[in-house]
């Protein structure tokens, strides 16, 4: 069920990706190229299955839910087309593949990150929502945007950058990844949730409960398969966040004490689900399907 779940999501919003790159004008062919190849590389669409599996769950239509999906994987790809940058990580692999820019150049790279950015944001302005749900629009872009800036990936990969070669405590290293990695998964359960009208507050409190359990259950899967994984299944050099000295959970605790982390955050999200009167299994079956990456 979540395997063909994530396949059919995945196909879905990279279709609506690819129409919205289809309908740009062609007035620099080679940064749209870039943008493509930035998006388009591959990945698990994570962040689009939250907004299509929460959305539907709640009783939203699909099609309410594609520029939603699209819009957060937008962010997603700037966020790691600037994160492989020299002046950030210095990848030179994603997914398997060279980086945006390996593959064109750093000018470019920054300018198709800059551009998806608020290709984002023009998604969501544009977006055909139902009359019931115009009032929310503005939410979906306080939403996208929090995530996106200050408060949440850019702030996260400051303290990053500033931690690396340093041992933070446990709680530094908790807001770090919660605004670095965890901030775009809430933001992408934030949208589902108001993606339909009225929602009952408590059903969204819970559901963002979990969103924040899962995101920051998610970054640290991801500190342990840079252990225990091997380059092929990362998509990108394996032990890279060992050699560039980065702030981790293992380094701090521990591999043991990272996967005993991980399983509490798994419980923690699936106290949450059980708070709501929908079919929670999807999203139950993709909790565990988060901190059992790799296995």
């Amino acid at each position: 069920m979540l395997s063909a779940a994530l396949t059919r999501y995945r196909e879905r919003v990279d279709q609506h990706l690819i129409h919205q790159f289809d309908s740009l004008p062609p007035c620099a062919p080679g940064l749209l190229e870039a943008m493509r190849y930035g998006t388009l590389l591959g990945g698990k669409r994570v962040r689009p299955f939250l907004v299509y599996s929460v959305g539907t769950m709640l009783g939203a239509d699909e099609k309410t839910l594609d520029p939603l999906a699209a819009a957060v994987e937008c962010i997603h790809a700037y966020s790691l087309i600037h994160d492989d940058l020299p002046a950030m990580d210095d990848d030179d692999l994603r997914r398997g593949q060279p980086t945006c820019h390996i593959a064109f150049d750093e000018a470019t790279a920054i300018l198709a990150g800059d551009a998806l950015q608020t290709l984002a944001f023009e998604i969501l302005a544009e977006a055909d929502l139902p009359d019931a749900l115009e009032g929310n629009r503005v939410a979906m872009f306080r939403a996208l945007a929090r995530a996106s800036g200050y408060q949440g990936m850019c702030g996260g990969q400051a303290i990053d950058l500033d931690s690396t070669g340093k041992r933070i405590p446990l709680e530094a290293l908790t807001q770090l990844h919660r605004l670095k990695t965890g901030a775009l998964i809430r933001a992408s359960v934030e949208l589902a949730t108001l993606a339909v009208p009225n929602l009952d507050s408590a059903h969204r409190v819970a559901l963002v409960e979990y969103a924040e359990a899962l995101g920051l259950a998610f970054q640290v899967q991801d500190d342990i398969l840079d252990i225990t994984a091997d380059t092929e299944q990362l998509g990108k050099p394996q032990g890279s966040d060992a050699d560039a000295d980065k702030s981790t959970f293992p380094a701090l605790l521990g591999l043991e004490g990272a996967c005993e982390v991980a399983q509490s955050l798994h419980k923690d999200a699936l106290t949450s689900l059980a708070q709501l009167p929908y079919n929670t299994e999807l999203l139950t079956d993709f909790a565990r399907y988060i901190i059992e990456r790799g296995q």
